[in-house]
């Protein structure tokens, strides 16, 4: 796993724990950060993977 990988998992598990809690609490700007943060930590998830890809495809 590459540092974008990890980065962009943590991303999304921290974007999910804001999600909830904003839900539970009934603050509606903490969910909809939860969610954005979510969002981008999996677009950079996705970025990390597809940097392992290219560099397995060169190898």
């Amino acid at each position: 796993m590459n540092k974008n990988q990890v980065d962009g998992r943590v991303k999304q598990a921290r974007g999910k724990v804001k999600e909830v809690a904003g839900k539970v609490t009934g603050d509606k700007e903490t969910e909809y950060k939860g969610k954005a943060e979510k969002q981008g930590g999996k677009a950079e998830a996705k970025y990390g993977d597809i940097k392992r890809d290219i560099k397995k495809s060169t190898d």
